[in-house]
């Protein structure tokens, strides 16, 4: 068997890229830094639109609120790092990865999103943050060779990065897979995959690899935590099966883990539906969600209706998941149990998946009932509870513990701030997001 001789070239290509910057001149490392403080005022907005960006642009990353939220965070620590290094001449190899961008790695591989996102995503950025340099160097306006040899130094530093960390994130990303994949809470989740996402999957071979019948009535139900502790996976589905069994239901549940933070799990409830009607979801008591011994985790849930056969299986889940997105964005209020049944949360959930529209028409129907003012929060909250009991002043001042005279007053003074002649029925729709959604939607529409 011939061997063959590492490439003298690629070799010293490598060692060059984990020297750069330090072999560069004072005065060019100085127009660098200079660069580097106008990226650095600029690093917010480049941020935000990087993150929008990569969201949009590649598959299944917009599609989770908390995964955009772990993108965010990932953008911001790769940046703060690129302008760091160029602001202050630091080699590649003297770096370490941010831990956001390694734990948006790892969360990449527990949701089985496909490797070449994450890479892409890095090619998106650097892409990016190079035209931003460009934009910048072109306001300084400085001789065309001395223009080129700050370009050429940028890029390479660039290219360098992005080669550094991409290498290493991709190695986290295929350790976490390989782990992940090998897990007892994941025993089932390809066949659960295959059923929710295939219109051409067999419901036999699916209960042949799960012992999970699909010819009975189900409720999906999504459990959730906001801490990403090694340990939540085991948490989850204890509490999962504690709250099937508060639930009755009719035999065990079958439960996937996600991540190591959410976990979806389907409850059982027989042929004939046992206790629980179809269309219908049982009232969870909060009692039955306890935190990790010695911490402050807290437990969140999110249920759909129960469902008849492969059909509801998958309906249920959609509507869990519905409700999990609204109860899961950033801004929102809802509680620690969220179901799609709850009083807006249905059509609310639809309403999120495009907030700017909604932030604006939310503007448009309220006028400046819509601000974010202690005044507009009171007058929101005593005009929707007023359209909540059938316009009634006396059930409203019941329910607000306030005199009848002071509902009167407030529910007057919310509506001459709405604009003219609008809807009774858009008015408590857009209310009803003002008070799911939150800060996402009030505010100062954009």
């Amino acid at each position: 068997m011939t061997s063959v001789s590492p490439d003298p070239g690629a070799a010293a290509a490598q060692a060059r890229l984990a020297r750069v910057p330090a072999a560069a001149s004072i005065e060019l490392l100085e127009q660098v830094a200079a660069i580097a403080v106008r990226l650095r005022e600029r690093e917010p907005e480049l941020v935000t639109d990087l993150t929008g960006m990569m969201a949009r642009e590649i598959d299944q990353l917009d599609s989770d609120p908390n995964l955009v939220e772990m993108l965010h965070a990932s953008v911001q620590g790769n940046v703060s790092t690129i302008i760091h290094v160029l602001a202050n001449d630091i080699p590649i190899d003297h770096l370490q990865p941010t831990t956001a961008a390694v734990e948006y790695a790892l969360r990449l591989a527990q949701r089985d999103v496909p490797s070449n996102s994450l890479v892409r995503a890095y090619h998106l950025g650097q892409n990016s943050v190079m035209m931003t340099c460009f934009e910048i160097i072109e306001e300084l306006d400085l001789p065309a060779d001395r223009a080129m040899a700050v370009t050429r130094h940028i890029s390479d530093v660039m290219f360098g990065y992005i080669d550094w960390i991409t290498r290493y994130v991709f190695q986290a990303y295929e350790t976490e897979r390989r782990r992940w994949l090998g897990a007892d809470a994941n025993v089932a989740a390809a066949a659960i995959r295959r059923l929710l996402d295939s219109p051409d999957a067999d419901p036999r071979a699916f209960e042949s690899e799960t012992g999970y019948r699909l010819d009975q009535r189900h409720l999906a139900v999504i459990v959730w935590t906001d801490a990403a502790d090694p340990r939540q996976a085991g948490f989850l589905d204890r509490v999962a099966r504690e709250l099937a069994l508060a639930v009755r239901a009719e035999s065990r549940p079958i439960i996937t883990a996600i991540d190591r933070t959410t976990a979806w799990m389907w409850i059982p409830f027989g042929v004939r539906g046992g206790r629980l009607d179809a269309g219908r979801a049982p009232r969870i008591p909060p009692d039955v969600l306890p935190s990790e011994s010695g911490s402050d985790t807290r437990v969140r849930v999110a249920i759909g209706l129960a469902g008849d056969g492969v059909t509801g299986f998958r309906r249920s889940h959609r509507q869990a998941h519905a409700a999990y997105l609204l109860a899961s964005m950033p801004g929102s209020v809802t509680g620690q149990i969220v179901g799609f049944a709850d009083r807006g949360i249905a059509v609310v959930s639809m309403l999120a998946q495009d907030l700017d529209a909604t932030r604006a028409w939310a503007h448009e129907i309220l006028g400046p009932l819509a601000d974010d003012t202690p005044t507009a929060a009171t007058l929101r909250e005593t005009l929707a509870v007023f359209f909540a009991t059938r316009e009634s002043h006396l059930h409203t001042a019941t329910q607000l513990n306030l005199h009848r005279n002071t509902v009167k007053y407030r529910v007057g003074k919310a509506l001459a701030e709405v604009p003219p002649d609008r809807d009774r029925l858009d008015l408590a729709l857009a209310l009803t997001a003002c008070e799911l959604l939150g800060s996402a939607v009030i505010g100062t529409p954009s």
